[in-house]
């Protein structure tokens, strides 16, 4: 079937899921989930398969009558294309908009669910803990991944200022998540220039920096960020994984802030779809080793 791979070579009766997008042959995907079934010794694959925008709605019918295959991860472009063509959708993939994990259940049934939000929350648990008098997060990008993470920080109560390049699609987006927010939108460029603007007293404050644009990604523009924007005491998070050690997140810790990089999200989501798949948490007590392998 032309428009998407058909993983022909995969064994039969074996279970299995995958990543799909266009194009997908970057992806960490297979390597993540791949090292969790290895570890806990079980029988089943994840594979990747490259689906064109116009094959969506054939590869969605094929694998569904496919008694061996699990779900997949949604990447770039299909996150939203998807969602018409599931049975149901999660409530919080509903309200982001977007879909990147699809489970087959027992009955055949596809649902929907977003698995970004959870994700990138997941380093920041310990942080969401405590008591903050004020949180605020500054947020760079009006994307996909964006939109879950806008979404995220809402529900945790965070006054969010939206950079966007339009700041009118940063404001709609605002009003669309979270139209009872005091949120506000800015242009990206703000952050570019330096501001004379003092901080208050940040204790129990809590601040983040979060780049959920693909600025300072390898083959993008650089992000240009001036970190008089940047509370004392903020954690500085960069959702790029290519490369891990962005520009951003090595100013911040030159300046003593703590940072969460992408790979931290990418696992976090990844926990949890993959417990969807193959119903049984992965073994993340070898958390390290699997940095250390997905960065080789």
């Amino acid at each position: 079937m032309s428009g998407f791979d058909a993983n022909t070579d995969r064994p039969l009766g074996v279970p299995y899921a995958e990543v799909i997008g266009d194009p997908i042959a970057q992806s960490k995907s297979p390597a993540l989930h791949g090292f969790w079934l290895d570890k806990l010794g079980l029988e089943a694959r994840y594979l990747h398969c490259r689906v064109s925008v116009d094959a969506l709605p054939d590869y969605i019918a094929a694998r569904r009558v496919d008694p061996d295959w699990r779900g997949c991860n949604v990447t770039m472009p299909h996150k939203l294309a998807v969602m018409g063509l599931l049975d149901r959708i999660d409530p919080v993939a509903g309200q982001i908009g977007a879909v990147n994990t699809v489970v087959r259940e027992d009955d055949g049934t596809l649902t929907g669910y977003n698995t970004d939000a959870p994700g990138f929350l997941e380093p920041l648990r310990p942080l969401l803990e405590r008591t903050h008098l004020f949180r605020m997060a500054r947020v760079l990008g009006t994307g996909g991944a964006a939109r879950a993470i806008v979404a995220a920080l809402a529900r945790e109560h965070f006054v969010i200022v939206l950079a966007a390049r339009n700041p009118d699609k940063a404001r709609a987006l605002l009003d669309e998540l979270d139209p009872e927010g005091e949120h506000h939108a800015v242009d990206i460029a703000h952050f570019a220039e330096a501001t004379d603007f003092e901080f208050d007293d940040r204790a129990h404050c809590c601040d983040l920096i979060v780049n959920a644009s693909p600025l300072g990604m390898t083959g993008q523009p650089p992000l240009a960020f001036d970190f008089s924007h940047v509370p004392p005491g903020s954690v500085v998070y960069d959702i790029v994984t290519s490369p891990l050690h962005t520009p951003l997140l090595a100013q911040a810790e030159a300046q003593g802030l703590r940072t969460v990089d992408g790979l931290s999200m990418l696992i976090g989501q990844a926990d949890i779809a993959f417990t969807r798949f193959f119903g049984e948490k992965p073994p993340r007590e070898h958390d390290a080793e699997l940095r250390a392998m997905l960065q080789a």
